[in-house]
């Protein structure tokens, strides 16, 4: 499995928990990208091809050897979207192609123990840290059923069936199973439905370096938290984090980031651009 994608081919993720809208985040995505000159390749969610085909967990021996098939499906449809890519760009040096993945590979985490888990990367052959890392950044959508729940519902899509309280515990379970990529982004419930695609929009182009819609972040000022409270929460990890800013033009910012974790140290390049003129 190829590493995150290179200057000219990015690997974005849209995960999320259930009705948190990924279907009308892949519009709003594909209608904003394709304007700015993207090439746009839009991978399936493998859990849907599977189940609409009749593959459910039900109908197979164990939720392990679903959960082995649809990992199975995952790399495979990986690996030829990211040839493709590959061809596309070569084919015009000028091109800038963004693969949008609806669910990635560690969303199979939530639904699994960290045993299990552990066991299906073996059983594929698949290097933890290779496998996060082959994705360039990862937004997860909230569901509605936390902050939102007069918006929860099961009729947009027909196999989820999940109660507002099971689908806010699975969309915790998909934060933590992502937590340690880097270039992780929670997309929260707060300004209503609209909003919440403006932010994601924007948190996309700001990942980019494109220039991005205006926003407004806020800094808090609060207490030194006691870290060994923090690590007391169930899949809590810690990481150390330098980010030096680099001398740039007016309209631009580059900083390089360290992250040092328990599995090594990576860093990170950012440009961003502000709008011209």
């Amino acid at each position: 499995m190829n590493k995150a994608g290179g200057s000219r081919i990015k690997k974005i993720v849209i995960t999320g928990g259930p009705c948190a809208g990924k279907t009308t985040g892949m519009s709003w995505i594909q209608n904003t990208f394709e304007k700015s000159g993207y090439t746009m390749l839009f991978m399936q969610e493998p859990a849907t091809e599977l189940k609409t085909a009749g593959i459910t967990p039900m109908r197979c021996s164990s939720m392990m050897s679903y959960q082995l098939f649809q990992m199975k499906l995952q790399l495979e449809k990986q690996r030829v979207f990211e040839r493709a890519a590959r061809d596309i760009a070569n084919k015009d040096p000028g091109s800038r192609v963004l693969i949008i993945f609806d669910r990635g590979f560690f969303d199979n985490r939530a639904y699994m123990t960290e045993a299990e888990f552990e066991q299906a990367l073996a059983l594929l052959d698949v290097d933890r840290e290779e496998m996060l890392l082959s994705y360039d950044a990862v937004f997860h959508l909230e569901t509605t059923a936390k902050f939102a729940a007069a918006y929860y519902g099961t009729a947009t899509n027909a196999i989820r069936d999940e109660s507002p309280e099971e689908a806010a515990a699975l969309d915790d379970r998909v934060i933590n199973a992502w937590k340690e990529h880097p270039y992780f982004r929670v997309i929260e419930n707060l300004n209503g439905f609209e909003d919440k695609m403006r932010h994601l929009i924007a948190e996309i182009a700001s990942f980019l370096g494109d220039p991005a819609p205006f926003e407004i972040r806020r800094r808090l000022l609060i207490d030194k938290p006691d870290p060994s409270v923090l690590e007391a929460f169930p899949g809590c990890h810690r990481f150390e984090i330098e980010q030096v800013y680099l001398l740039a033009p007016p309209d631009e910012e580059i900083r390089v980031r360290m992250r040092r974790g328990a599995n090594g140290v990576v860093y990170y390049l950012t440009r961003k651009k502000g709008p011209a003129g």
